[in-house]
């Protein structure tokens, strides 16, 4: 998956999760991802959620998109509620 480590986010980071969300998608393990802040409650990132942490998974998922940090979080599986 390309990355652009420049230092400087150069695009709305809406736009680069909708540029780059079928491609995290189609990564085994990962059930969704989102537009979030980083801990410090300031600094705007993608966030991917994990049926499970593995190897593999953290070996594919970039750490930046386009100069927005990448950050992986396990959710487990995620499944449609069913009718009530």
């Amino acid at each position: 998956m390309p990355q652009n480590n420049s230092p400087l986010p150069k695009r709305d980071i809406n736009a680069v999760l909708r540029d780059h969300d079928k491609e995290l998608l189609a990564i085994p393990g990962v059930v969704g991802v989102y537009v979030a802040l980083l801990d410090d409650g300031k600094t705007p990132c993608l966030k991917v959620m994990l049926a499970r942490k593995t190897a593999e998974t953290e070996r594919v998922i970039p750490r930046t998109l386009e100069g927005y940090p990448v950050v992986s979080e396990v959710t487990g599986e995620i499944r449609p509620l069913g009718n009530p």
